[in-house]
C-alpha cells in the first residue's frame, strides 16, 4: 500500500523523469504505429483483394509474422545497424529512431493481417457494386479503405498495444539509456529489479492509463463515424 501511495504521489507530482519516460514511449510507438499503418493497411488490402500464384502462402505467413517473438527482431534490426552492419554507417544504434524501426516491424504484420481480414469480408459486400461500375484495382483498394476506415481503427489499436507493451526489442536496440532511449516498459524493468517499486507502479498505473485512453478514444471515434454513416 505505501508502495501504491508513492507511485500515485509520484504521477500526481508531475514528477520529471516519469513524464519525460511517458513521453518518448508515446511518441515512439504513435510514430510506430503511423508507419506500420502506412504499410500494413494498403498491403493488407492489396493482399485481400488481388488474386495471385502464392497469395495463401503469403497470408499464413503474415499471420505467422503477428507472433514473431520481439527479442528476434530485435536482435535481427541490432545485427543490421551496428557498426558491422550494412546500416552501421547510419549510427541509428541505442537511438528512438532504432525503437520506432523495431516496433514498426514488429506492429506492421499485425495491421496488415487484421486490415486483410476485414477488407476481405468488406469486398463480399461491394464486390457486385464495384464491378459492374468497372472499378479498377486501386480505385477498389482506395474505396474499401475509405469505408472500412473505421472498423481498421481496431487493427491500429492492436498495433499501438503490441507497441506500447514492448520490452525486448527496444531493449536490445535502444540500450534502456536513461533520459535518451528509456520507456515506460524497459524502465518498469529496470526500475523494479533495483526495487524502485514506486516509479515502477507510477509508470504502470501511467501505461494502463494511455491505453484505456487511447481505446476510450478509438471506440468513440468509431461510434461517431457509424452513427454519421447510418
Amino acid at each position: 500500500m505505501a508502495d501504491d501511495a508513492s507511485a500515485l504521489q509520484l504521477v500526481l507530482s508531475g514528477d520529471p523523469a516519469l513524464f519525460a519516460i511517458v513521453l518518448l514511449a508515446v511518441i515512439v510507438s504513435l510514430v510506430a504505429v503511423l508507419l506500420a499503418a502506412l504499410i500494413g493497411v494498403p498491403l493488407g488490402a492489396v493482399i485481400a483483394l488481388v488474386q495471385f500464384r502464392g497469395r495463401d502462402g503469403v497470408i499464413v505467413l503474415l499471420n505467422t509474422l503477428m507472433g514473431l517473438p520481439p527479442v528476434v527482431i530485435g536482435l535481427a534490426v541490432y545485427l543490421v545497424l551496428s557498426r558491422s552492419g550494412p546500416l552501421g554507417a547510419w549510427g541509428l544504434l541505442f537511438t528512438p529512431q532504432a525503437m520506432v524501426i523495431a516496433q514498426t516491424i514488429l506492429v506492421t504484420p499485425i495491421i496488415a493481417a487484421l486490415s486483410r481480414q476485414t477488407i476481405e469480408d468488406l469486398w463480399g459486400e461491394y464486390r457486385d457494386e464495384l464491378v459492374a461500375m468497372n472499378v479498377g484495382s486501386l480505385g477498389r483498394v482506395a474505396t474499401l479503405i475509405r469505408d472500412a476506415r473505421f472498423s481498421l481503427v481496431t487493427a491500429l489499436l492492436a498495433g499501438f498495444g503490441r507497441a506500447a507493451a514492448e520490452v525486448g526489442a527496444v531493449i536490445i536496440v535502444g540500450g534502456n539509456i536513461e533520459g535518451y532511449t528509456r520507456t515506460m516498459t524497459t524502465a518498469i524493468a529496470l526500475e523494479t529489479s533495483k526495487g524502485n517499486l514506486p516509479l515502477a507502479v507510477g509508470l504502470g498505473f501511467v501505461l494502463i492509463a494511455i491505453v484505456l485512453a487511447v481505446n476510450a478514444a478509438a471506440w468513440a471515434l468509431r461510434r461517431a463515424g457509424e452513427r454519421l454513416a447510418g
